[in-house]
């Protein structure tokens, strides 16, 4: 099975590596080639509206993120010391969970920190490494909905079949090609992000980096860096979404044609949690993403990516937990086992 410890190792790796590639490539060579390039730093807008505000959104976006590394992490735990949730829809949840901490980490570290600073700001390095995991976890999370979809479609289409076609190798196979796609698209995105040729401003209307804030801050051509974006949008962004919404239509026509009421309700209880959080998922990364960008505030951009960005990560596990019996019950062991409560009797 998948190893999360092993998974964490390769991050961290890859971190630092990309740390020491953009440092002393990366960064260097638009400066070479470009004297007009002088951006060393990009400042963040996002939050600057509310200066007063600034203690109150440290707390709010640190409980979101506290209760985001809890909620994850208890499904983690769970589904790999319970017995009961060794199969393979609570593996990709698992492996969900970890995209999770993995995606808003990315991104809730540095605003906590930027919180306490009158000028918030982030290194050109370091914005580029956040680019690169933060397309990474979104692009492998598109996959990874997808491949749960899979996973329920033949669960419910084709039950006698599930053991072969949902076998290990097929899990494996399948979460490994979800974080090939993130990384092999990310990767694209961020060497085509660190060819820009950057003049200023440095000030970026938000309180992430993403390729679109980047691509309107170069004075260089962005034709390229634009198409690729618009490639990759469709392979690893509109395919697994359709994909899903045909497993989906597959998937109610089959329940539709269980004659008992409870069979049908026990059959689309089993995927309502999965259903959930691919529209929660899918709703707010369209509504970011595709919206018109003029006529919208600072604050309702903000708003926006907030709900896609922070709340969507800490939302899938409330949704697992409250729609899931199992889960439900393995949860209530794992507190039962942490918790001894009665020596507080």
């Amino acid at each position: 099975m998948f190893s999360l410890k092993t998974c964490q190792s390769g991050v961290l790796f890859v971190h630092f590596s990309l740390q020491l590639f953009f440092h002393y490539f990366v960064a260097v060579t638009p400066l070479e080639m470009n004297n007009q390039t002088d951006v060393t730093e990009f400042i963040f807008l996002g939050f600057s509206n509310h200066p007063n505000l600034q203690g109150l959104f440290f707390l709010i976006f640190l409980v979101i993120y506290l209760t985001t590394l809890l909620g994850n992490t208890l499904i983690i735990t769970s589904t790999r010391i319970s017995s009961a949730l060794h199969t393979p829809m609570y593996y990709f949840l698992s492996n969900l969970s970890f995209l999770d901490i993995c995606y808003t980490s990315t991104t809730i570290p540095v605003m906590l920190m930027n919180f306490f600073r009158e000028k918030k700001t982030i290194s050109y390095d370091s914005c580029l490494s956040q680019v690169f995991f933060l397309v990474t976890c979104a692009g492998a999370e598109c996959v990874l909905l997808a491949a749960m979809a899979y996973d329920r479609y033949v669960a419910i289409c084709h039950p006698l079949q599930y053991p072969v076609l949902m076998s290990v190798k097929v899990c494996v196979f399948l979460v490994t090609g979800s974080w090939l796609c993130g990384l092999v698209n990310s990767v694209t995105h961020t060497v085509l992000a660190a060819t820009l040729t950057l003049c200023g401003p440095n000030q970026i209307s938000h309180f992430l980096c993403d390729i679109p804030f980047l691509l309107k801050l170069s004075c260089s051509d962005t034709s390229l860096n634009e198409f690729v974006l618009h490639v990759a949008s469709a392979i690893i962004g509109l395919s697994p979404c359709l994909f899903t919404a045909v497993s989906y239509i597959l998937i109610v026509s089959a329940i539709l044609r269980i004659p008992s009421a409870q069979g049908r309700n026990k059959a689309f209880s089993t995927c309502a949690s999965h259903l959930t959080v691919v529209v929660v998922f899918y709703g707010t990364a369209n509504f970011n993403y595709d919206r018109p960008r003029e006529g919208y505030s600072l604050d309702m951009d903000i708003l926006v990516s907030v709900l896609f960005c922070v709340m969507t990560p800490m939302l899938n596990p409330i949704i697992y937990s409250l729609r899931n019996k199992e889960v439900k019950c393995a949860l209530r062991k794992l507190v039962e086992v942490c918790v001894p409560w009665q020596y507080f009797l």
